[in-house]
């Protein structure tokens, strides 16, 4: 999976367009077009504004990123809890560990 696969992943999964992202990242729209039309990996400031939109760090955003012998199951939860707000994942924090202590 690249940069821009991961970040069109994240968007979509929230239902957003490319000028939402534009809009929730702060960043103009054109930057965003380029980026998915040249294939181009996005500048790190640019990554950051994203990430920051997606409410995830970094190192969520790479956590998501395909990772060798990671099963469909576990790539498909790392990818919807990056695509959760802070809020729902306390709320998923408190679920699981009720869940383990059952």
């Amino acid at each position: 999976m690249t940069v821009i696969e991961r970040i069109d992943e994240l968007r979509k999964l929230r239902g957003w367009s490319i000028n939402n992202l534009a809009v929730e990242a702060m960043l103009t729209q054109s930057t965003l077009n380029n980026m998915y039309s040249r294939g181009a990996e996005p500048k790190l400031s640019t990554l950051r504004a994203i990430c920051s939109a997606f409410e995830i760090s970094l190192t969520d955003f790479f956590a998501g990123m395909e990772a060798v012998g990671q099963s469909n199951s576990d790539k498909e939860i790392t990818v919807r809890l990056a695509g959760l707000s802070g809020e729902e994942k306390n709320a998923l924090l408190i679920l699981l560990r009720a869940m383990q202590n059952g």
